[in-house]
Protein backbone atom coordinates (compact mmCIF):
# COMPACT_ATOMS: atom_id res chain seq x y z
CA UNK A 1 0.00 0.00 0.00
CA UNK A 2 3.20 2.65 0.46
CA UNK A 3 4.52 2.43 -3.12
CA UNK A 4 7.68 4.32 -3.91
CA UNK A 5 6.31 6.97 -6.46
CA UNK A 6 2.99 9.08 -5.70
CA UNK A 7 1.14 9.12 -8.99
CA UNK A 8 -0.80 12.76 -9.77
CA UNK A 9 -4.02 13.15 -8.74
CA UNK A 10 -6.24 10.43 -9.14
CA UNK A 11 -10.20 9.25 -7.43
CA UNK A 12 -9.64 6.50 -4.37
CA UNK A 13 -12.56 5.31 -3.01
CA UNK A 14 -12.88 3.57 0.27
CA UNK A 15 -15.66 1.68 2.73
CA UNK A 16 -16.02 3.04 6.04
CA UNK A 17 -18.39 1.88 8.85
CA UNK A 18 -19.09 5.01 11.24
CA UNK A 19 -16.27 6.80 10.73
CA UNK A 20 -15.64 9.07 7.69
CA UNK A 21 -12.19 7.10 7.32
CA UNK A 22 -8.76 6.99 7.81
CA UNK A 23 -5.62 8.82 6.01
CA UNK A 24 -2.46 7.15 6.69
CA UNK A 25 -0.01 8.79 4.23
CA UNK A 26 2.20 12.14 4.13
CA UNK A 27 1.76 14.63 1.99
CA UNK A 28 4.18 17.37 2.47
CA UNK A 29 2.96 20.13 0.06
CA UNK A 30 -1.01 19.91 0.30
CA UNK A 31 -3.02 17.75 2.42
CA UNK A 32 -5.59 14.83 1.47
CA UNK A 33 -8.85 15.40 0.31
CA UNK A 34 -12.00 13.43 1.26
CA UNK A 35 -15.41 13.42 0.50
CA UNK A 36 -17.57 11.06 2.96
CA UNK A 37 -21.08 10.12 2.36
CA UNK A 38 -23.16 7.66 3.84
CA UNK A 39 -25.13 6.62 0.76
CA UNK A 40 -24.15 2.84 0.68
CA UNK A 41 -27.17 -0.10 0.40
CA UNK A 42 -25.41 -1.52 3.21
CA UNK A 43 -25.41 1.68 5.53
CA UNK A 44 -21.62 1.96 5.28
CA UNK A 45 -19.99 5.65 4.27
CA UNK A 46 -18.98 5.99 0.97
CA UNK A 47 -15.12 7.86 1.26
CA UNK A 48 -13.31 9.29 -1.96
CA UNK A 49 -10.12 10.29 -1.47
CA UNK A 50 -8.29 12.76 -4.07
CA UNK A 51 -4.45 12.33 -3.90
CA UNK A 52 -2.14 15.29 -3.83
CA UNK A 53 0.46 15.62 -6.29
CA UNK A 54 3.90 14.26 -4.66
CA UNK A 55 7.34 14.03 -5.52
CA UNK A 56 9.46 10.97 -5.46
CA UNK A 57 10.54 9.53 -1.89
CA UNK A 58 13.64 9.59 -1.07
CA UNK A 59 15.85 6.26 -0.71
CA UNK A 60 18.74 5.66 1.34
CA UNK A 61 21.70 3.73 -0.28
CA UNK A 62 20.77 0.28 0.29
CA UNK A 63 16.79 1.24 -1.44
CA UNK A 64 19.36 2.56 -4.58
CA UNK A 65 21.74 -0.48 -4.30
CA UNK A 66 18.65 -3.12 -4.37
CA UNK A 67 16.84 -1.04 -7.15
CA UNK A 68 20.07 -1.10 -9.79
CA UNK A 69 20.57 -4.79 -9.02
CA UNK A 70 16.90 -5.07 -9.89
CA UNK A 71 17.97 -3.45 -13.15
CA UNK A 72 20.60 -5.65 -13.56
CA UNK A 73 18.32 -8.96 -13.26
CA UNK A 74 16.44 -7.54 -15.14
CA UNK A 75 18.82 -6.78 -18.17
CA UNK A 76 20.09 -10.47 -17.66
CA UNK A 77 16.68 -12.02 -17.85
CA UNK A 78 16.33 -9.99 -21.22
CA UNK A 79 19.78 -11.66 -22.55
CA UNK A 80 18.60 -14.92 -21.61
CA UNK A 81 15.47 -14.51 -23.55
CA UNK A 82 17.14 -13.41 -26.48
CA UNK A 83 19.93 -16.22 -26.29
CA UNK A 84 17.34 -18.44 -26.14
CA UNK A 85 15.27 -17.37 -29.41
CA UNK A 86 19.13 -17.41 -31.01
CA UNK A 87 19.97 -20.75 -29.98
CA UNK A 88 16.42 -22.29 -30.80
CA UNK A 89 17.11 -21.01 -34.60
CA UNK A 90 20.29 -21.89 -34.91
CA UNK A 91 19.58 -25.63 -33.66
CA UNK A 92 16.73 -25.96 -36.38
CA UNK A 93 19.41 -25.19 -39.11
CA UNK A 94 22.34 -27.75 -37.66
CA UNK A 95 18.98 -30.48 -37.59
CA UNK A 96 18.41 -29.58 -41.03
CA UNK A 97 21.94 -29.85 -42.00
CA UNK A 98 22.13 -33.45 -40.46
CA UNK A 99 20.32 -35.37 -42.93
CA UNK A 100 22.47 -33.83 -45.62
CA UNK A 101 25.75 -34.86 -44.24
CA UNK A 102 24.38 -38.62 -43.96
CA UNK A 103 23.24 -38.41 -47.50
CA UNK A 104 27.30 -37.43 -48.51
CA UNK A 105 28.63 -39.87 -45.83
CA UNK A 106 26.80 -42.82 -47.60
CA UNK A 107 27.71 -41.42 -50.52
CA UNK A 108 31.54 -41.37 -50.38
CA UNK A 109 31.54 -44.86 -49.14
CA UNK A 110 29.82 -46.50 -51.99
CA UNK A 111 32.27 -44.65 -54.54
CA UNK A 112 34.71 -47.30 -53.66
CA UNK A 113 37.62 -44.78 -54.41
CA UNK A 114 36.40 -43.95 -57.97
CA UNK A 115 34.23 -40.96 -58.73
CA UNK A 116 33.24 -39.95 -62.09
CA UNK A 117 32.99 -36.22 -62.96
CA UNK A 118 29.41 -35.83 -62.45
CA UNK A 119 29.42 -37.34 -59.08
CA UNK A 120 32.03 -35.31 -58.07
CA UNK A 121 30.54 -32.12 -59.23
CA UNK A 122 27.17 -33.31 -57.24
CA UNK A 123 29.30 -33.71 -53.54
CA UNK A 124 31.01 -30.33 -54.22
CA UNK A 125 27.77 -28.69 -54.23
CA UNK A 126 26.70 -30.48 -51.76
CA UNK A 127 29.75 -29.49 -50.03
CA UNK A 128 29.40 -25.64 -50.25
CA UNK A 129 25.51 -25.76 -48.95
CA UNK A 130 27.45 -27.05 -45.75
CA UNK A 131 29.52 -24.24 -45.65
CA UNK A 132 27.44 -21.66 -43.29
CA UNK A 133 27.74 -24.42 -40.74
CA UNK A 134 31.02 -23.24 -39.64
CA UNK A 135 29.42 -19.97 -39.09
CA UNK A 136 26.63 -21.26 -36.91
CA UNK A 137 29.33 -23.72 -35.17
CA UNK A 138 31.28 -20.00 -34.42
CA UNK A 139 28.30 -18.70 -33.10
CA UNK A 140 27.74 -21.48 -30.92
CA UNK A 141 30.74 -20.84 -29.17
CA UNK A 142 30.10 -17.64 -28.58
CA UNK A 143 26.69 -18.03 -26.99
CA UNK A 144 28.22 -20.65 -25.06
CA UNK A 145 31.28 -17.93 -23.20
CA UNK A 146 27.65 -15.55 -22.67
CA UNK A 147 26.11 -18.07 -21.02
CA UNK A 148 29.32 -18.96 -18.73
CA UNK A 149 29.48 -14.82 -18.38
CA UNK A 150 25.54 -15.00 -17.04
CA UNK A 151 25.58 -17.18 -15.09
CA UNK A 152 28.59 -15.76 -12.95
CA UNK A 153 26.19 -12.40 -13.01
CA UNK A 154 23.80 -14.37 -11.68
CA UNK A 155 25.79 -15.81 -8.84
CA UNK A 156 27.05 -12.51 -8.21
CA UNK A 157 23.68 -10.89 -8.10
CA UNK A 158 22.49 -13.43 -5.56
CA UNK A 159 25.38 -13.09 -3.04
CA UNK A 160 24.30 -8.69 -3.20
CA UNK A 161 20.99 -9.77 -2.68
CA UNK A 162 21.33 -12.31 0.31
CA UNK A 163 23.71 -9.64 2.18
CA UNK A 164 21.19 -7.03 1.53
CA UNK A 165 18.43 -9.10 2.73
CA UNK A 166 20.41 -10.12 5.40
CA UNK A 167 21.06 -6.43 6.26
CA UNK A 168 17.69 -4.82 5.75
CA UNK A 169 16.11 -7.89 7.71
CA UNK A 170 17.61 -7.00 11.02
CA UNK A 171 17.75 -3.12 10.08
CA UNK A 172 13.74 -3.65 8.64
CA UNK A 173 12.28 -5.04 12.02
CA UNK A 174 13.22 -2.36 14.28
CA UNK A 175 11.74 0.23 11.49
CA UNK A 176 9.09 -1.41 10.87
CA UNK A 177 7.93 -1.25 14.52
CA UNK A 178 8.54 2.39 14.77
CA UNK A 179 6.55 2.97 11.68
CA UNK A 180 3.30 0.89 12.74
CA UNK A 181 3.60 2.86 16.10
CA UNK A 182 3.62 6.19 13.98
CA UNK A 183 0.55 5.10 12.06
CA UNK A 184 -1.12 4.36 14.85
CA UNK A 185 -1.40 7.91 16.64
CA UNK A 186 -2.00 8.94 12.84
CA UNK A 187 -4.99 6.63 13.09
CA UNK A 188 -6.15 8.22 15.97
CA UNK A 189 -5.47 12.12 14.74
CA UNK A 190 -7.14 11.54 11.29
CA UNK A 191 -9.85 9.73 13.27
CA UNK A 192 -10.71 12.85 15.14
CA UNK A 193 -10.27 15.36 12.02
CA UNK A 194 -12.46 13.01 9.56
CA UNK A 195 -15.39 13.55 12.02
CA UNK A 196 -16.16 16.92 10.32
CA UNK A 197 -16.26 18.39 7.12
CA UNK A 198 -17.84 21.07 4.50
CA UNK A 199 -21.03 20.32 3.19
CA UNK A 200 -20.68 19.31 -1.00
CA UNK A 201 -23.57 17.07 -1.72
CA UNK A 202 -27.17 16.48 -0.15
CA UNK A 203 -28.64 12.89 -1.52
CA UNK A 204 -31.99 12.51 -3.38
CA UNK A 205 -34.62 11.98 -1.02
CA UNK A 206 -35.74 8.29 1.00
CA UNK A 207 -39.27 8.21 2.01
CA UNK A 208 -39.24 6.50 5.67
CA UNK A 209 -42.76 6.72 5.81
CA UNK A 210 -46.32 8.74 5.35
CA UNK A 211 -47.73 9.54 8.79
CA UNK A 212 -49.54 12.32 10.48
CA UNK A 213 -50.13 15.84 9.17
CA UNK A 214 -48.35 18.74 7.29
CA UNK A 215 -46.31 19.77 9.92
CA UNK A 216 -44.34 17.55 12.34
CA UNK A 217 -41.04 16.42 13.16
CA UNK A 218 -39.43 13.25 14.00
CA UNK A 219 -35.78 12.78 15.08
CA UNK A 220 -33.29 9.79 16.61
CA UNK A 221 -30.91 10.49 19.58
CA UNK A 222 -27.77 11.99 18.27
CA UNK A 223 -25.69 11.08 21.40
CA UNK A 224 -27.10 7.11 21.81
CA UNK A 225 -24.88 4.24 21.14
CA UNK A 226 -25.03 2.60 17.61
CA UNK A 227 -27.85 -0.37 19.19
CA UNK A 228 -30.56 2.45 20.41
CA UNK A 229 -32.51 3.05 16.91
CA UNK A 230 -34.98 4.64 18.80
CA UNK A 231 -37.28 6.99 16.78
CA UNK A 232 -39.08 9.85 18.38
CA UNK A 233 -42.16 11.18 16.81
CA UNK A 234 -44.37 14.57 17.19
CA UNK A 235 -46.98 15.64 14.74
CA UNK A 236 -48.35 18.83 14.71
CA UNK A 237 -46.85 22.41 14.89
CA UNK A 238 -48.13 24.00 17.87
CA UNK A 239 -49.65 23.33 21.09
CA UNK A 240 -48.78 19.87 21.15
CA UNK A 241 -48.10 17.32 24.32
CA UNK A 242 -48.50 13.90 22.84
CA UNK A 243 -44.54 12.63 21.56
CA UNK A 244 -44.89 8.61 20.08
CA UNK A 245 -41.48 6.89 21.11
CA UNK A 246 -40.99 3.95 19.09
CA UNK A 247 -38.67 0.93 20.02
CA UNK A 248 -36.57 0.65 16.53
CA UNK A 249 -36.71 2.33 13.28
CA UNK A 250 -38.05 -0.51 11.66
CA UNK A 251 -41.30 -0.11 14.47
CA UNK A 252 -41.75 3.36 13.28
CA UNK A 253 -42.25 2.12 9.71
CA UNK A 254 -44.73 -0.44 10.65
CA UNK A 255 -46.31 2.03 13.76
CA UNK A 256 -46.08 -0.72 16.27
CA UNK A 257 -44.31 -1.00 19.34
CA UNK A 258 -44.43 2.56 20.87
CA UNK A 259 -44.79 4.60 24.02
CA UNK A 260 -46.53 7.55 24.94
CA UNK A 261 -45.04 10.98 26.11
CA UNK A 262 -47.30 13.32 27.57
CA UNK A 263 -45.85 16.79 27.69
CA UNK A 264 -45.87 18.78 31.13
CA UNK A 265 -45.69 21.62 28.69
CA UNK A 266 -47.19 22.00 25.19
CA UNK A 267 -44.81 22.28 22.57
CA UNK A 268 -44.07 25.59 19.68
CA UNK A 269 -42.93 24.81 16.17
CA UNK A 270 -40.84 22.01 14.70
CA UNK A 271 -37.15 22.48 15.68
CA UNK A 272 -37.36 20.16 18.62
CA UNK A 273 -34.24 18.05 18.91
CA UNK A 274 -33.45 15.01 21.22
CA UNK A 275 -30.19 14.97 22.77
CA UNK A 276 -28.39 12.33 25.10
CA UNK A 277 -32.02 11.50 26.38
CA UNK A 278 -33.70 14.26 26.78
CA UNK A 279 -36.28 16.63 24.43
CA UNK A 280 -35.24 20.01 23.57
CA UNK A 281 -38.16 22.58 22.60
CA UNK A 282 -39.85 25.89 22.45
CA UNK A 283 -42.59 25.69 25.49
CA UNK A 284 -45.55 27.17 23.60
CA UNK A 285 -46.35 31.03 23.12
CA UNK A 286 -42.43 31.68 24.87
CA UNK A 287 -39.42 32.02 24.33
CA UNK A 288 -38.34 29.54 26.93
CA UNK A 289 -36.71 26.39 25.93
CA UNK A 290 -37.50 23.50 27.77
CA UNK A 291 -35.54 20.29 28.47
CA UNK A 292 -37.91 17.29 28.93
CA UNK A 293 -35.68 13.60 30.43
CA UNK A 294 -37.73 10.69 28.51
CA UNK A 295 -36.60 8.19 31.48
CA UNK A 296 -37.97 10.20 34.52
CA UNK A 297 -40.72 11.97 32.62
CA UNK A 298 -39.93 15.15 33.83
CA UNK A 299 -38.62 18.33 33.42
CA UNK A 300 -35.05 18.79 34.39
CA UNK A 301 -34.91 22.48 33.29
CA UNK A 302 -36.09 25.71 31.58
CA UNK A 303 -34.81 28.77 31.11
CA UNK A 304 -35.58 32.21 28.79
CA UNK A 305 -33.45 32.72 25.76
CA UNK A 306 -32.75 36.25 25.97
CA UNK A 307 -34.15 38.57 23.32
CA UNK A 308 -35.56 35.60 21.16
CA UNK A 309 -38.67 36.19 18.97
CA UNK A 310 -41.84 33.48 19.58
CA UNK A 311 -44.94 33.41 18.64
CA UNK A 312 -44.76 33.43 14.62
CA UNK A 313 -42.57 37.27 15.36
CA UNK A 314 -39.82 35.65 13.06
CA UNK A 315 -40.33 32.14 11.86
CA UNK A 316 -39.09 30.49 8.83
CA UNK A 317 -40.52 31.29 5.26
CA UNK A 318 -43.52 28.87 6.53
CA UNK A 319 -43.72 30.36 9.46
CA UNK A 320 -45.86 27.47 11.88
CA UNK A 321 -44.37 28.99 15.35
CA UNK A 322 -40.73 28.11 13.90
CA UNK A 323 -38.75 31.23 15.44
CA UNK A 324 -36.98 28.76 17.50
CA UNK A 325 -34.80 25.43 16.09
CA UNK A 326 -32.80 23.38 18.32
CA UNK A 327 -29.69 21.46 16.98
CA UNK A 328 -27.64 19.03 17.34
CA UNK A 329 -24.07 18.90 15.54
CA UNK A 330 -20.94 17.11 16.71
CA UNK A 331 -19.88 19.72 18.88
CA UNK A 332 -22.62 20.24 20.82
CA UNK A 333 -26.30 21.89 21.30
CA UNK A 334 -27.14 24.90 19.75
CA UNK A 335 -30.35 27.48 19.29
CA UNK A 336 -31.36 29.52 16.04
CA UNK A 337 -33.55 32.37 16.32
CA UNK A 338 -33.45 35.72 15.98
CA UNK A 339 -34.44 39.12 17.97
CA UNK A 340 -35.61 42.76 17.43
CA UNK A 341 -31.80 43.76 18.43
CA UNK A 342 -30.79 41.73 15.42
CA UNK A 343 -33.37 43.24 12.81
CA UNK A 344 -34.35 39.84 12.08
CA UNK A 345 -31.56 38.18 11.13
CA UNK A 346 -30.45 34.77 12.19
CA UNK A 347 -28.68 34.28 15.09
CA UNK A 348 -26.67 31.06 16.47
CA UNK A 349 -25.87 30.44 19.91
CA UNK A 350 -24.20 27.43 21.33
CA UNK A 351 -26.11 26.47 24.51
CA UNK A 352 -24.88 24.26 27.70
CA UNK A 353 -27.08 21.17 27.62
CA UNK A 354 -27.11 20.78 31.50
CA UNK A 355 -28.23 24.70 32.06
CA UNK A 356 -29.45 26.16 28.77
CA UNK A 357 -27.38 29.24 29.28
CA UNK A 358 -25.89 30.37 26.28
CA UNK A 359 -22.31 30.01 26.09
CA UNK A 360 -21.41 32.20 22.71
CA UNK A 361 -23.66 33.92 20.06
CA UNK A 362 -22.95 34.67 16.20
CA UNK A 363 -24.99 37.11 13.96
CA UNK A 364 -25.18 35.45 10.33
CA UNK A 365 -26.59 38.80 9.00
CA UNK A 366 -28.88 36.50 6.63
CA UNK A 367 -33.04 37.61 7.44
CA UNK A 368 -34.70 34.41 9.04
CA UNK A 369 -37.77 34.72 6.98
CA UNK A 370 -35.87 34.77 4.03
CA UNK A 371 -34.71 30.65 4.94
CA UNK A 372 -36.72 27.85 4.41
CA UNK A 373 -35.23 25.77 6.92
CA UNK A 374 -31.65 25.61 8.43
CA UNK A 375 -29.40 22.82 9.93
CA UNK A 376 -26.33 22.48 11.60
CA UNK A 377 -22.96 20.37 10.39
CA UNK A 378 -19.37 20.79 12.37
CA UNK A 379 -20.12 23.98 13.62
CA UNK A 380 -21.65 25.68 10.28
CA UNK A 381 -25.49 26.82 9.70
CA UNK A 382 -26.65 25.87 6.44
CA UNK A 383 -29.71 27.72 5.19
CA UNK A 384 -31.97 26.55 2.71
CA UNK A 385 -33.77 29.56 0.55
CA UNK A 386 -36.94 27.91 0.20
CA UNK A 387 -39.47 25.27 2.11
CA UNK A 388 -41.27 24.78 -1.29
CA UNK A 389 -40.15 22.93 -4.69
CA UNK A 390 -36.73 24.34 -5.89
CA UNK A 391 -35.16 24.78 -2.77
CA UNK A 392 -31.45 24.44 -2.47
CA UNK A 393 -28.50 24.88 0.19
CA UNK A 394 -27.82 28.77 -0.20
CA UNK A 395 -26.33 29.89 2.85
CA UNK A 396 -23.65 28.68 5.01
CA UNK A 397 -22.43 30.22 7.86
CA UNK A 398 -18.61 29.48 10.05
CA UNK A 399 -18.70 30.08 13.44
CA UNK A 400 -15.30 28.75 13.84
CA UNK A 401 -14.35 31.74 12.13
CA UNK A 402 -17.49 34.23 12.04
CA UNK A 403 -17.47 34.17 8.40
CA UNK A 404 -20.03 33.26 5.78
CA UNK A 405 -20.59 32.42 1.83
CA UNK A 406 -23.39 31.52 -0.50
CA UNK A 407 -23.80 28.03 -1.37
CA UNK A 408 -25.56 26.19 -4.28
CA UNK A 409 -26.25 22.80 -3.01
CA UNK A 410 -29.12 21.48 -4.78
CA UNK A 411 -31.76 19.91 -2.92
CA UNK A 412 -34.45 17.63 -4.10
CA UNK A 413 -37.71 18.77 -2.37
CA UNK A 414 -39.92 15.92 -3.45
CA UNK A 415 -43.21 16.61 -1.34
CA UNK A 416 -43.06 20.65 -2.03
CA UNK A 417 -43.08 21.85 1.42
CA UNK A 418 -40.23 20.96 4.12
CA UNK A 419 -41.68 22.25 7.90
CA UNK A 420 -38.68 20.17 9.81
CA UNK A 421 -35.21 19.59 8.79
CA UNK A 422 -32.33 18.52 10.71
CA UNK A 423 -29.04 17.07 10.87
CA UNK A 424 -28.04 13.83 12.56
CA UNK A 425 -24.11 13.60 13.52
CA UNK A 426 -24.49 10.05 14.40
CA UNK A 427 -25.74 9.08 11.21
CA UNK A 428 -24.74 11.84 9.21
CA UNK A 429 -28.13 12.36 8.02
CA UNK A 430 -31.03 15.13 7.48
CA UNK A 431 -34.56 14.12 9.41
CA UNK A 432 -36.89 16.10 7.56
CA UNK A 433 -41.22 16.28 7.83
CA UNK A 434 -42.38 16.99 4.25
CA UNK A 435 -45.94 17.21 3.44
CA UNK A 436 -46.55 14.61 5.61
CA UNK A 437 -43.65 12.26 4.67
CA UNK A 438 -40.88 11.21 7.27
CA UNK A 439 -37.34 11.64 4.85
CA UNK A 440 -34.00 11.23 5.31
CA UNK A 441 -30.59 12.66 3.17
CA UNK A 442 -27.75 11.33 3.16
CA UNK A 443 -25.12 14.47 3.17
CA UNK A 444 -21.86 14.52 1.58
CA UNK A 445 -19.06 16.18 3.33
CA UNK A 446 -15.38 17.52 2.00
CA UNK A 447 -12.18 17.08 4.26
CA UNK A 448 -8.70 18.61 3.75
CA UNK A 449 -6.45 16.45 6.13
CA UNK A 450 -3.34 18.96 6.43
CA UNK A 451 -0.32 17.19 7.44
CA UNK A 452 1.69 20.00 7.74
CA UNK A 453 4.08 18.96 10.88
CA UNK A 454 3.38 15.05 10.73
CA UNK A 455 6.49 12.56 11.53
Amino acid sequence: MWPLTVPPPLPLLLLCSGLAGQTLFQSPEEGWQLYTSAQAPDGKCICTAVIPAQSTCSRDGRSRELRQLMEKVQNVSQSMEVLELRTYRDLQYVRSMETLMRSLDARLRAADGSLSAKSFQELKDRMSELLPLSSVLEQYKADTRTILHLREEVRNLSSSLAAIQEEMGAYGYEDLQRRVMALEARLHACAQKLGCGKLTGVSNPITIRAMGSRFGSWMTDTMAPSADSRVWYMDGYYKGRRVLEFRTLGDFIKGQNFIQHLLPQPWAGTGHVVYNGSLFYNKYQSNVVVKYHFRSRSVLVQRSLPGAGYNNTFPYSWGGFSDMDFMVDESGLWAVYTTNQNAGNIVVSRLDPHTLEVVRSWDTGYPKRSAGEAFMICGVLYVTNSHLAGAKVYFAYFTNTSSYEYTDVPFHNQYSHISMLDYNPRERALYTWNNGHQVLYNVTLFHVISTAGDP
